[in-house]
């Protein structure tokens, strides 16, 4: 019996006990949940629902509790139920229930876990975005392996998800991109606020190799040969270097589009028709202080210019036109100025910010080797870059590191750790549970022991505590992608994963739960019961890894 089928059987009681009691249904809540105590002595599972109700009908807790532990102790699965304090619920289920879930996962495959719990969502999930003047760095690694992780768990959890990266060939960084670039290609020193790293020197070589004539050029158009084959290889690279990472986008972006299509006057007029638009010093501005900004912002300048808050806005804009309902946007720790800006702006357009946008900060990465931190790559010039991180660790374990710590808390990667084939490399302990999981079914199929069919299984013989213990853990995964889907925090995967590698270590290592028979012991439903069991690990372990973008391999 999972938790969610668990909390409705306690409001199923709920529903008796009020009928019974001649008490008003409408308080009851539609839905219920139960948790695992802190002491596993205190039972399975517990529910508060009858101090949540007691005052509402104006029962005393205990008594309702009462009430409502008569009515479960007579629903079959339920092996006990004991109140304790002002009336918590503490349930234990019977040998029966509890092993029924073993079959409930293998049967559901890589979609255990997954809900409707975000279903009718449309969001636009937008992360990376870095402009293409250099190879992604460390800082937007993390909003890829993060960014990546949700959109798979919101999707598992049932919303319609667009991933999108956004991306300007023009503007001032571009222009010292292209400076830069051609300055390398004329053997010249690299202009003192340009691009270093021997990258520039390699795409300038490209460039020039595409076209022979470039240096024959004035500067001026020179230089804009540089940007536009320039900006194009280098956005290639950056593609190829996410698509190695196992990083997808659904849309590419580009800022220059909204210009073209006359995007920024159209928000600029629907921001005007919200009455939120004013002249000042010959500059358009939008008042965003209406909604708590810290000063209003520069639309337009004097000078006719579009600012960049301009097409902030009118991409905003554009997202919403395109049908979703909420926005949302992984920015590195040095915008965090932006999230009120961008609240506001997003208020000015008639819009309730708390409902269609939300802006996620990501806390700086270090790679740290030797005890000191990576500062430079050989490549780049200045900063560690993705491909850095991949050549250091691999990918999956970048993937797991990166996702493995709440976004908004800086971390250390040392490169050590996680190359170490240990328990201490978290990636590696979690691994080492899937192939455990797969040779142990590899070895079944060797020794003639099979799981047989459903109608065979015999869940009642998952008895002992250590496989109590482990159904317990199988049991909490579809919480746990839920509330990291809507709390925005893939990390809850990577760390309910190496609780249950724990939990599952703690089984196969109990001589009482022997998997396989040994020499020409009988096989039994015992036997097979248990390799139930281990295939159930093995499905949520897989499962929880690809939701986090990482392999689950059968051998390492």
């Amino acid at each position: 019996m999972t938790p969610a089928k668990l909390a409705e059987v306690v409001l199923a009681a709920a529903h008796a006990v009020f009928d019974q009691r001649g008490l008003d249904p409408s308080v009851l809540p539609d839905v219920t949940t139960v948790e695992r105590p802190r002491n596993p002595e205190h039972g399975d599972y517990a529910s508060t629902l009858a101090m949540q109700l007691a005052k509402r009908v104006g029962v005393p807790p205990r008594d309702l509790a009462a009430s409502l532990a008569e009515q479960l102790n007579r629903t079959p699965g339920i092996k006990s139920v004991e109140i304790a304090g002002p009336g918590f619920l503490n349930l234990r289920l019977d040998a029966a229930a509890a092993g029924q879930l073993a079959r409930e996962v293998v049967e559901a495959g890589p979609t255990y876990g997954h809900s409707a719990r975000l279903a009718g969502q449309k969001i636009n999930l937008e992360f990376v975005s870095a402009n293409p003047t250099g190879p992604v760095h460390i800082g937007g690694v993390r909003w890829a392996a993060v960014g990546d992780a949700l959109s798979r768990l919101l999707r598992a959890t049932g919303a319609e998800v667009g991933t999108e990266y956004y991306f300007n060939d023009a503007g001032a960084q571009i222009d010292r991109f292209a400076r830069s670039l051609l300055a390398a290609a004329k053997g010249e020193p690299t202009p003192e606020d340009g691009y270093g790293g021997a990258y520039i020197a390699e795409i300038a070589t490209e460039v020039r190799t595409r076209r022979p004539d470039v240096l024959d050029l004035d500067d001026a158009a020179a230089q804009e040969v540089f940007r536009a084959e320039g900006v194009a290889l280098m956005f290639d690279e950056i593609k190829s270097s996410l698509t190695q990472f196992g990083v997808h986008f659904d849309t590419y972006f580009n800022e220059k589009d909204l210009h073209d299509r006359g995007e920024l006057d159209l928000a600029l007029a629907r921001l005007r028709d919200q009455g939120r638009v004013f002249e000042a010093d010959g500059a358009t501005w939008l008042r965003t202080t209406d909604f708590g900004d810290d000063k209003d912002r520069v639309l337009r300048k004097s000078d006719g210019d579009w600012t960049y808050f301009a097409a902030d806005c009118a991409y905003y804009l554009d997202k919403r036109e395109r049908g979703f309902d909420r926005v949302v946007m992984m920015l590195g720790a040095d915008h965090h100025g932006y999230v009120g800006r961008l609240r506001a702006m997003s208020a000015c357009f008639g819009d309730d910010p708390d409902r269609s946008l939300e802006v996620l900060i990501g806390q700086l990465v270090n790679l740290v080797r030797d005890g000191q931190p990576m500062r430079m790559s050989k490549r780049a010039g200045t900063v560690v870059t993705l491909d850095d991180l991949v050549d250091a660790i691999g990918v999956d374990a970048s993937r797991y590191a990166l996702a493995r710590y709440s976004s908004d808390s800086p971390i250390d990667i040392d490169v050590e750790l996680w190359t170490r084939a240990s328990r201490d490399n978290p990636v590696y302990y979690v691994q080492y549970v899937a192939a455990r999981t797969a040779s142990v079914s590899r070895n079944a199929a060797d020794a003639g022991l099979s799981r047989g069919d459903a109608a065979d299984f015999h869940p009642e013989l998952l008895d002992h505590d250590k496989e109590h213990e482990l159904l317990k853990a199988l049991g909490e995964y579809p919480a746990v992608v839920a509330a990291s889907a809507e709390l925005r925090e893939p990390h809850r995967v990577a760390r309910y994963l190496e609780e249950l590698s724990g939990t599952y270590h703690r089984f196969y290592d109990e001589p009482k739960c022997r998997i396989l028979p040994r020499g020409d012991e009988e096989i039994t439903d015992r036997h097979r019961a248990r390799l139930w069991l281990n295939d159930a690990t093995r499905t949520v372990i897989a499962a929880g890894l690809g939701l986090l973008g990482v392999s689950a391999p059968e051998r390492m």
